[in-house]
This record gives C-alpha cells, structure tokens and sequence, in this order.
C-alpha cells in the first residue's frame, strides 16, 4: 500500500471569481486496486498514473471545482464511482449541471481499499460536506482544503464558516495521533503535531 502525489493546474472558480491553482490528487492502493482522492483539472494525467488498476472509487473531499472538475471525464474514462458527502450537492451543481456524484459518503464511513482501511470523518467548515479520508495503518490523513501546513482551509466564501472549521479541526483531526501524515489539497504536507499547538492562534482575535 502506497502514497501517489499528481500535481494537477488550472482554475477554482467561486462567487463571481477565479484563480489559477495547483491541486494535489492523490492516489491510495497497492499494484491492483487504487482510491483518487480528488479528481482535479486533468482527467488524462491522472489516469495515465493510475495505469493499469482497477479504480475503486473517485472520492470527493468537497465540491469546489478545482477539486472535482475532471471527476466526470475519469469516471467515464477509469470506470470508477463518484463518492460525494450529500451536504456538498450546493457546490457541485455549480460545477457540473448535468453529471452527478454516483453515490454518497457520510461521517463514520469505511472504505476498503486493498484490504486497508480508510475512515471518513465529515469536517464542514471549509464546505459544507467537506470530508477528511484517515487512514490508521498508514498513520496518513487527506484533508483536502480544511487542515493545511499553516492552518485551516479558508472560510471567506459562500457555504464556509471559520467558527465550524475549527470545529472540526479541533474535534476530529487534532484528536488523531500526532505522528499522523497529513496529505492535503494543496501545497506541502504537514503532521497534527505540527499544526495542533497553534490552535489558539488561529482563534485569537485579529
């Protein structure tokens, strides 16, 4: 079991804006089975590094477009579901009109991926259905846009709330191991140890 990294570039388009971005898709499994976590920008490049596997699943950590604007053509292209936290439809309608996420996912599920577990923890704030992806075994943890080397994912858009992102970083991922790997939706890694003591910074009036 293993750890992939696919940089994917384009744009995350929200409220009457738009912003060049650099997306991480990552892919989890062994030689025969793999999960895409986030299906950004490049449909093409991310299954050329899929290969060969079977792709179980495209799993969402939120609607935003820069995350899930290739999910469509690589679920055509790989054959693979679309899993997506109900409390997110708001943002994917705005990023797709007519395809759909394929099936849900919801806080506490387990997902099966070469014999490895992967839990999902729903942590709103950054989105509403935004959800992390903890894998114990592998002492990792994908969080998407709401934990990021620095802080919290931001909450200044339509459907964010920084009072519940912190919620859920206090609540469900700063209550994992310290040692734990976190993966996240742009930019470098981090660990919970790393970020959880400055937890009162990021709440301390500006």
């Amino acid at each position: 079991m293993r750890v992939q990294k696919v940089v994917t570039s384009g744009t995350f388009n929200l409220d009457g804006g738009s912003w060049e971005v650099d997306n991480n898709v990552w892919l989890l499994g062994d030689d025969s089975q793999v999960l895409v976590i986030d299906a950004a920008h490049d449909a093409a490049a991310i299954a050329a590094a899929v290969g060969e596997r079977e792709v179980l699943a495209i799993a969402c950590t939120h609607a935003h477009d820069d995350h899930v604007n290739a999910a469509p053509a690589l679920s055509e292209l790989v054959g693979a579901p679309i899993l997506l936290h109900p409390a997110d439809d708001v943002l994917w309608r705005l990023a797709h009109e007519e395809a759909r996420p394929t099936d849900t996912l919801a806080d506490g599920d387990v997902l099966d991926v070469a014999g490895t577990e992967v839990r999902v923890l729903h942590t709103p704030g950054h989105a509403p259905g935004a959800v992390c992806f903890h894998v114990p075994d592998l002492g990792v943890v994908f969080t998407g846009d709401t934990l990021f080397q620095g802080g919290p994912g931001a909450t200044g858009r339509s459907h964010s709330d920084f009072p519940t992102i912190v919620d859920s970083i206090r609540d469900r991922l700063l209550t994992l191991p310290p040692e734990t790997v976190v993966h996240t939706g742009h930019g470098d890694d981090t660990t919970i140890g790393a970020e959880a003591p400055h937890l009162d910074e990021w709440t301390a009036p500006h």
